[in-house]
């Protein structure tokens, strides 16, 4: 009897294996296809392969798709490179978005990413890489930003203002050429970021409206900053008595819990100081006269409100408006009791604000009692017979006009961060 198989029935057994094998069903039809082609034009042909099990199909493996890790070939530098896998895992971290900044960090050219910008470091003149971050306003959420920050080298800026970045602050000493952090407006916690304090060539440092709280390390005011705001964080402790030292030009300590008396180094800062806010603090004691050393020629914003001063608002410090450059000076809100013979006229020019306090005859003054249980213990100011005269040769000056605003007070208002 024969033995060969018709090509209807093994078209038919061909049939039957590919219904019953697991498999791709194009495979198996373009199995069929060719297997009837070859039927045609030699007539029919020896059983199939069984190399896979799967219909005759052949077992050489489909093309894989390419990878999506990118190689340093594909970025225009190394440096580039490294920031792009930075910013990629930090990306993963991201929980909210608003307004799609995300979106645009795709690609291998993260210097097009919004907000990044480049430059060539001073190490590597011609090989441009991530030099700044501004991420104000962005709104985004991250539950930190320890291994995005402090993992970009020549970073020489990082500004975050108003968005939800939480944790405490990364070790920063990896990063030679930062010269602003701007963290404000955030819920950063956890004590002072001491990791600042080695950045040489920090001069911007922007810490207020978050969560940290503790102590302030007094070698931060004699680090060589131009701005210090550390405004509505929860800091208590006395203020340094390094406070002085510092060369900072805008100086906001305001809305926390710092203590005690106001230096008397203060009058150290005369060369350099332009605005400074202490209000809304526990300040206690008298007010030094060596505030009023402070040069005429460059302080324009002194604010104290809202603390626990007491005692005779000095002449000289009044002076510093009179005859200089300070056109406001904020007392209100403590319990002085006297003023020096130079205030009395800024209070009718309304540059001296001495409300609610316990002077005598003055409107708007706390009331009587109020004053009587804080004043009922003997409160002591020293009284000094000869005061130095810190104006140049004691000649006053003509007062300079008001500035159009103050960047301290600015410094004040918290930006929506939702």
């Amino acid at each position: 009897m024969s033995t060969s198989i018709g090509p209807t029935l093994l078209l038919l057994l061909l049939h039957i294996l590919c219904l019953c094998v697991p498999t791709s069903l194009g495979a198996c039809s373009q199995a069929r296809r060719e297997r009837k082609a070859a039927e045609v034009s030699e007539g029919p042909t020896a059983s199939p392969s069984k190399t896979n099990g799967s219909c005759g199909c052949s077992s050489s493996p489909a093309p894989s798709p390419s990878t999506s890790e990118p190689n340093p070939d594909d970025f225009p530098n190394l440096k580039q490179y490294s920031a792009y896998l930075v910013i990629q895992r930090f990306k993963q971290t991201i929980t909210c978005d608003p307004d799609g900044v995300t979106a645009t960090w795709v690609g291998y050219r993260p210097c097009t990413y919004r907000g990044f910008y480049c430059d060539s470091p001073p190490d590597s003149p011609g090989t441009p890489t991530v030099a700044s971050v501004d991420f104000n306003g962005f709104r985004l959420c991250a539950p930190t930003v320890a291994g995005f920050v402090d993992q970009l080298p020549d970073l020489a800026l990082f500004h975050a203002n108003s968005n939800s970045f939480s944790g405490p602050i990364p070790d920063l000493t990896g990063l030679p050429y930062l010269y602003e952090l701007d963290v404000s407006n955030n819920i950063h916690s956890g004590p002072f970021p001491v990791a600042v304090l080695p950045l040489s060539n920090l001069v911007f440092l922007d810490l207020r409206f978050n969560l940290f709280a503790g102590t302030v390390p007094a070698s931060v005011f004699s680090l060589d900053l131009d701005v210090l705001f550390l405004n509505n964080n929860n800091f208590n402790q006395p203020l340094p008595a390094s406070l002085g030292t510092s060369p900072v030009a805008y100086l906001t300590l305001a809305n926390n819990g710092f203590t005690g008396p106001i230096p008397r180094s203060i009058f150290n800062a005369s060369r350099t100081l332009v605005e400074v806010l202490f209000l809304n603090n526990k300040l206690s004691g008298c007010l030094p006269y060596e505030i009023g050393s402070l040069s005429t020629a460059t302080v324009e914003q002194l604010n104290l409100a809202g603390n626990l001063l007491y005692g005779e608002v000095p002449d000289l410090v009044c002076r510093l408006a009179k005859d200089g450059s300070l056109a406001n000076l904020s007392l209100s809100g403590n319990y002085f009791t006297s003023v020096g013979h130079s205030c009395w006229e800024l209070i009718k020019r309304k540059v001296l604000d001495v409300r609610q306090n316990c002077i005598p005859w003055l409107p708007e003054q706390r009331r009587p009692l109020e004053c009587w249980r804080f004043l009922w213990r003997r409160k002591f100011c020293p009284l000094f017979p000869y005061i130095p005269c810190s104006l140049p040769k004691c000649a006053p000056k003509p007062a300079a006009p008001p500035p159009a605003g103050y960047m301290t007070y600015k410094a004040l208002h918290q930006p929506p961060r939702n």
